[in-house]
């Protein structure tokens, strides 16, 4: 179902009258811009020499370097992280995996923590993956996440094979005071996905509550989050979850073969005792997405779920189930039935973003996304494929698509 330039929420159609906001080009600038951050521009180039998770000249070492600081490879091929995750702690620092020679720079069997600000990442593919583990043993790992981080860009990077969420903001709830500005201040904020891949997380693998393939989770409270121009594919759920009182504008995204969740938003109240509910604002833009072998006959669009409202403004979003059949547009999953307040305008939208049109965005998305769209390594180029042919589905473990890389 394509709506264009009016849009379901809530049972009431929106007007609309906002053409100049969504015309021309995307205007990603993901070192500058409305995040403010510089990364590690005017710092110290540091540069990879090994290929080994730790010890000197390797990408872990880099990182642990206080200062701001570019780093660069001099190597190419893959991380093995030994179930060692890497942790970005110390700010301004950009990690440009342009600068390896072909293939790139993989990281496998671990993922990468950021609970610092002004980080930039670009065109690093992270396939952490269950390595073995057995179901529900414990093994929980994300791609990407960030704790408490502000000013942090993930751009043009790849991401599969997590056993927890592929790419996620997240931090405490409810830090720093006793006022939802506080809360706001004491967890992620200021955050940018743009034109990555988030794709195949781990379904019946090691995470102990089991079934755990999931996208994205924008934590409860996260606010100013831009996510836009990524390929999410072949994940269960979580193609993206915001939690209670999140801020976000979501953008341009291609979302292929969701199962049991698509767009997702939920404050859940045992998660909130004591603290009063937090309003979530939306902007839902100019996003595609479309059913595949794994997506369930009856998905809607967006589910809301849990006791918390949400002001929402969606215009230009096209989805279709499988086969081209239209997806309900909303469905409210709740014994208190949230409020679903329309909103003339987006609460959120980053100075100098412009969307894409709708129609646009699917072809767009697979020539730019991932990490280096030019020189894809084999498990992008099939992800890719998949998403044109309509193929491909959730999977529980990285050997069903042949695994990690040699």
């Amino acid at each position: 179902m394509r709506l264009n330039r009016r849009s379901f929420v809530g049972g009431a159609a929106l007007a609309a009258g906002h053409a100049p906001l969504f015309a021309g080009a995307q205007a990603l600038t993901p070192s500058s811009g409305w995040t403010r951050t510089k990364g590690g521009d005017g710092g110290r180039v540091l540069r990879v020499t090994s290929l080994a998770s730790e010890g000197l000249g390797t990408l872990r070492a880099a990182l642990a370097v206080t200062g701001p600081r570019r780093i660069l490879f001099d190597v190419a091929g893959v991380i093995d992280l030994g179930r060692k995750s890497l942790s970005i702690r110390d700010p301004f620092v950009t990690i440009d995996g342009t600068s390896a020679a072909s293939p790139g720079i993989t990281l496998i069997r671990g993922g990468i923590s950021v609970s610092t600000h002004d980080v930039v990442i670009q065109h690093i593919r992270v396939r952490a993956g269950a390595d073995g583990a057995a179901p529900k043993s414990g093994w929980e790992v994300d791609g990407l996440s960030t704790n408490a981080a502000h000013d942090v860009v993930v751009d043009h990077c790849s991401f599969a094979w997590a056993t927890d969420e592929n790419l996620s903001a997240s931090g405490p709830r409810f830090a720093g005071g006793d006022t939802v500005e506080a809360w706001r201040q004491h967890t992620s904020r200021r955050i940018t996905f743009t034109r990555n891949i988030v794709a195949e997380g781990l379904s019946k693998s090691s995470h102990a509550k089991g079934e755990h393939s999931k996208g994205t989770l924008i934590h409860d409270n996260v606010t100013e989050v831009l996510i836009a121009g990524n390929l999410y594919a072949h994940n269960y759920e979580r193609n993206q979850l915001f939690k209670g009182g999140a801020q976000a504008l979501t953008a341009n995204n291609l979302i292929y073969d969701p199962g049991n969740r698509c767009m997702h938003y939920a404050l859940n109240e045992e998660e909130w005792v004591g603290h009063p509910w937090t309003v979530g604002r939306l902007a839902i833009v100019g996003n595609v997405v479309r059913g595949g072998p794994s997506t369930r006959e009856d998905l809607p669009f967006l589910i809301v779920e849990g006791q918390g409202d949400l002001e929402l403004f969606d215009r230009d979003n096209i989805f279709t189930l499988s086969g081209g059949r239209p997806m309900v547009p909303i469905e409210v999953i709740s014994n208190r039935k949230p409020k679903i307040i329309p909103l003339p305008r987006p609460p959120f939208w980053p100075e100098g973003f412009k969307a894409r049109p709708a129609r646009t965005v699917e072809k767009w998305v697979l020539a730019e996304a991932g990490a280096r769209p030019w020189d894809r390594d084999a498990v992008d180029r099939r992800i890719v494929a998949e998403v044109r042919s309509g193929k491909g589905r959730v999977i529980d473990d990285e050997r069903e698509v042949g695994g990690y890389p040699g």
